[in-house]
């Protein structure tokens, strides 16, 4: 099994096809008991009622068999895409645990295998909850905080520049990582409303570009991420309300994903946006609520919130003319301090993440950002 699915080749550039490819080329003529699986791109629908259809050790077989398949498959109930990502994680560990002992590769090329190794082990503990990973380059990588299949509300963290499997989390500065952002949100929101059912997903399910470079200036990442992240909201379990806290460059990925987000996306939240691809709200064709902040030491400021042959994001979120409705983020500090416990801007996230939009805090005195909604939405 493993020889069908990719994994006993030595991930390096010059080894062939990645353990991803293999895994779904396997998965594409696979069958179950004489039954032909769903393609790995088939609706949610489709996927779930396959599921269904199986016993837990036909369940079982395919999870340990195709793990790099069933861990990523929307559709897949959320347990077993847990379970299959952590044998993903612990075989992919081994690949770049020998990789970090091939004198063949270069002493940079050790050492960044030796990182993946450290950060898929971490990510393989039991305890976690891994929605998605791929290895695939950079890697990708979506982990569930709290009970998904019961949330009432789920609130989806989109990540800017430089992330990556190995940025998912850190432990220096471990706020500015997706993974820290999600768990500190989390933790705010059961603070917030202790008796409601609420899930926070740290989604890293998209390549980010690296650097502030020409990739962070135009859309072409982000269009390939709104894809990823429609896929995501439309396959979350049961019929929770969705809110996208969008930040820097993930806040265009969400700006892209508007037009077509189911509509269980009640609300899509920006921090320090270079801008949404969008001159106004209106112009995103959403029915969700847009909110956006800004510290007022966040260098995006100084970026020029234009869209002129491709380079540019557009309007700037926060700017009146633009219409969304504008956020206090007092105590923030500069661009990555928007997720520190003890701010407004954290505060405003777990309100919003939890349904209690009329007690957000707005920018300055008034009240604007709370305009024609009021009270608690959710359980």
């Amino acid at each position: 099994m493993l020889a069908t699915t990719g994994w006993t080749a030595v991930h390096r550039p010059e080894a062939g096809t990645p353990p991803r490819a293999a895994a779904l080329a396997a998965w594409a003529v696979a069958r179950i008991d004489g039954r032909a699986v769903p393609p790995a791109d088939a609706p949610v629908r489709t996927v779930a009622r396959f599921f269904a259809g199986l016993d837990g050790a036909q369940r079982a077989r395919l999870t340990t068999g195709y793990p790099l398949v069933v861990g990523n498959l929307d559709g897949t109930p959320a347990h077993l895409r847990y379970e299959a990502n952590r044998i993903s994680l612990e075989r992919a560990e081994g690949i770049e645990q020998e990789r970090a002992h091939d004198v063949a590769l270069t002493p940079a090329d050790r050492a960044t295998a030796l990182r993946r190794a450290h950060r898929f082990a971490s990510l393989a503990d039991p305890g976690r909850q891994i929605l998605t990973f791929d290895p695939t380059g950079g890697g990708l990588v979506a982990e569930v905080f709290g009970d998904l299949d019961r949330a009432r509300r789920v609130s989806v963290i989109v990540p800017g520049v430089d992330t990556d499997a190995v940025t998912f989390e850190r432990t220096q500065r471990r706020l500015t990582a997706p993974a820290g952002m999600a768990r500190s949100l989390y933790e705010a929101e059961r603070a917030a409303a202790p008796d409601s059912a609420t899930a926070v997903i740290a989604w890293a399910g998209y390549t980010a570009p690296t650097g502030v470079g020409v990739d962070a200036a135009t859309g072409r990442l982000a269009v390939q991420g709104a894809a990823r992240l429609r896929s995501l909201a439309a396959a979350l379990p049961g019929d929770a309300g969705v809110a996208l806290f969008c930040h820097s460059y993930g806040s265009v990925v969400c700006g892209v994903a508007a037009h077509e987000l189911p509509r269980r996306v009640t609300d899509v939240v920006v921090a320090g946006s270079p801008g949404m691809r969008a001159g106004n709200v209106t112009e995103l064709h959403t029915n969700a609520r847009v909110w956006a902040m800004r510290d007022e030491g966040d260098w995006i400021e100084d970026v020029p919130h234009l869209e002129l042959g491709g380079l540019g994001h557009g309007a700037d979120p926060v700017s009146p003319e633009f219409g969304a409705r504008v956020l206090s983020s007092a105590g923030a500090k500069s661009h990555t301090g928007y997720f520190e416990p003890g701010t407004t801007s954290l505060d405003n996230f777990a309100r919003i993440g939890t349904g209690a939009f009329g007690s957000v805090a707005c920018v300055g005195d008034g009240d604007d950002c709370r305009r024609g909604i009021s009270g608690t939405e959710g359980d």
